[in-house]
């Protein structure tokens, strides 16, 4: 049986599989393309997007939204499936590059790291593009719903639900990444049940999508089974050969073990679930310092207390310089053991799916 399509509103996709949102550098055009072409929604991850490239110390708000149009145009030409673009509140940018995926006429903006409050006033009259945010708990979803709608009259066309499994930043205090009424087990049910008084913009309920340590089809169907109308994954997407990330950054996920994924503290403020190498042991031992700050990239970051730059160190490790910097992961990692092509990963996440399917039937 194939997979349950997702629908957000009139957008709809035949696979019910969100490709997260990875920065700096990780899931741009090649492979948001890919997943978006393969049936699902494809991600491109603004933060930090413009790196690299000449005038971004000096003209860091124009050469990031020249980035982000150039990296829709570039995914949009290569695929007619849905795009999506993930935007942290956290970024000082925050509000420019919303306004430039909308522009664009970008399907989705998935919002994290920071409640998206204003969001809504970035969407002009007859825009398609769905929002979506990024909530850690049914107390963040009810909250967004009843500013929208005291501000905006709309409440969000979707919510992702980030569990404490994920990779990057979480939105979890250290002492609740492992205690069991933060997983995502429990708030996926308490999100669904939290927003079913309110009404999508589309009509009917609020679609929810499971995000954090989804890794397998029997984990897809086990969130579809709680209510969820789809799952987001990334972790998986990186072991992939179109993931945008150097090969030496897939290679710290195929070399990764159990032991060596680690909860650190970011220099935003917020806890991350990285791989563990000597970049980090470095910056835990204070034996490395940012230069200098000529970006001013995230709200929560001081650049004269922080133990480095973490733009530079995710972009550094991009580029498959792991010396100078790291990789962000998932939970479940270490569990990666070969690249595949999206397609092939697509095609094993269903039928693992169907296999779940069939245990089912005859339990």
């Amino acid at each position: 049986m194939p997979f349950p399509s997702l629908s957000i509103g009139d957008l709809t996709v035949r696979t019910p599989i969100v490709q997260g949102g990875m920065g700096v550098g990780i899931s741009l055009s090649g492979l948001a393309s890919a997943v978006a072409e393969a049936g699902g929604i494809g991600v491109i991850a603004a933060a930090g997007i413009g790196m690299g490239r000449p005038g971004y110390a000096t003209n860091f708000i124009e050469t990031n939204n020249e980035a982000l149009r150039d990296e829709i145009r570039a995914t949009r030409a290569k695929t007619s499936g849905a795009v999506g673009v993930n935007i942290m509140v956290a970024l000082t940018n925050y509000a420019d590059l919303v306004t430039t995926a909308v522009k664009e006429g970008i399907d989705a903006i998935f919002s994290g790291a920071g409640l998206p409050l204003d969001m809504p006033a970035h969407l002009p009259e007859g825009a398609k593009t769905k929002l979506v945010p990024i909530v850690s708990s049914a107390r963040a979803a009810v909250i967004l719903c009843k500013k929208w709608l005291s501000r905006f009259g709309r409440v969000p066309d979707a919510f992702v639900v980030e569990g404490p499994m994920a990779g990057g930043h979480l939105g979890f205090k250290r002492d609740q990444i492992t205690d069991p009424a933060h997983s995502l087990e429990t708030v996926v049910p308490e999100v669904i049940e939290a927003v079913k008084p309110y009404t999508a913009p589309g009509g009917g309920p609020i679609p929810v999508i499971a995000g954090g340590g989804v890794y397998t089809g029997a984990d897809i169907l086990k969130y579809l089974r709680m209510g969820a109308a789809g799952v987001q994954m990334g972790t998986r997407f990186v072991a992939t050969h179109e993931c945008d990330a150097d090969d030496a950054f897939k290679q710290t996920y195929l070399k990764a073990k159990e032991k060596d994924i680690v909860i650190i503290q970011s220099p935003v403020g917020l806890p991350g679930r990285a791989i563990a190498n000597t970049f980090l042991e470095e910056a835990a031992r204070g034996e490395r310092h940012p230069k200098t700050c000529p970006f001013n990239c995230v709200h929560s970051c001081d650049h004269k207390t922080t133990p480095y730059c973490i733009m530079m160190a995710l972009m550094n490790a991009k580029k498959g310089n792991l010396s100078h910097g790291f990789a962000f992961a998932g939970q479940n990692a270490w569990r990666v053991e070969e690249i595949i092509s999206v397609r092939q990963l697509m095609d094993s996440l269903e039928a693992q799916y169907d296999a779940a399917l069939a245990l089912e039937a005859v339990a």
